[in-house]
């Protein structure tokens, strides 16, 4: 459904993305995961046909997006990291602009502003000016915008950034069944626990490059499957082992108190960087 090769993205010195190559399958929720300056929004930036690239090769369904920019658009659903909402306008309005301006015939416009706020559980709230809406109303407003067009592809860039965890908790479930329609699903995330709960693959950016790629059960693989915690002064040093009963031997020689869990994507990306997802 994505194909990316050789992209790059360079801003004279500064190489935003360097040399990727990616697939995402049909149906799949796919995230990117990495800290800020990684590369992740300007690689969404690129694929949503709003950044050229430097060089290399980059196709939504087939259609090369440097070529077919009309028809890729057809092809994606956009909910940005940043409200792009008209607060004056009403939920319903606001789906009824969107509607128009992907020319949808208004009788099936109308079907449709029905049917996807009802899914977005926002029909009582229709008529509200947007501008009344708590943050969480308005993330499932832009979702809802962004299937008006009935798109195979849904782009979701930090979906759930300053959202409490009850209401990031309602966007997980949404986006779920969506993917459980088989739309496809690309999404950009800081939050270690989206990332392990939503995607059936995960793609590790930093500086650039597209450094680890797999389930993220693989990817833990590579670091170990326990982690030690120890304490040290103002820091916490992090042991990974392969065996919880490695990881206790190593902490009852300790000589104060340890932390001991499973390990997680933060730690992966830790090994590989030196440096935490949220840094």
């Amino acid at each position: 459904m994505i194909e990316i090769s050789g992209l790059c993205k360079y801003y004279k010195e500064v190489k935003a993305v360097d040399h990727m190559d990616l697939n995402v399958k049909p149906g799949e929720i796919f995230g990117l995961l990495g800290p800020n300056g990684a590369g992740k929004t300007t690689t969404i930036r690129i694929l949503i046909t709003l950044a050229r690239p430097t060089a290399g090769r980059v196709c939504i369904n087939g259609k090369e997006v440097s070529r077919k920019k009309a028809q890729v658009k057809k092809e994606i659903g956009i909910v940005s990291q940043t409200e792009n909402l008209d607060v004056e306008m009403t939920a319903r309005e606001n789906m009824e602009l969107h509607g128009r301006l992907f020319k949808i015939p208004a009788q099936e416009r109308c079907a449709q502003i029905e049917e996807l706020l009802a899914f977005v559980d926002l029909t009582e709230r229709a008529d509200t000016a947007v501008g009344r809406f708590s943050g969480g109303m308005k993330r499932r407003l832009m979702i809802a915008r962004a299937l008006m067009h009935k798109p195979r592809i849904l782009f979701l860039d930090e979906p759930t950034v300053g959202l409490d965890p009850q209401v990031r908790r309602k966007i997980w479930d949404l986006i779920r069944r969506l993917n459980g329609q088989g739309i496809t699903v690309l999404l950009t995330t800081h939050y270690i626990e989206e990332a392990e709960l939503l995607c059936h693959r995960v793609g590790i950016m930093n500086k650039g490059k597209l450094i680890a790629l797999g389930t993220p059960e693989e990817l833990k693989k590579k670091v170990g499957k326990v982690v030690v915690e120890v304490p040290n002064h103002n820091e916490t040093e992090y042991h990974v082992f392969e065996e919880r009963g490695e990881a206790l031997q190593y902490a009852a020689a300790m000589k104060h108190d340890v932390v001991i869990r499973e390990s997680n994507l933060e730690d992966v990306f830790v090994e590989l960087t030196g440096r935490k997802v949220g840094d």
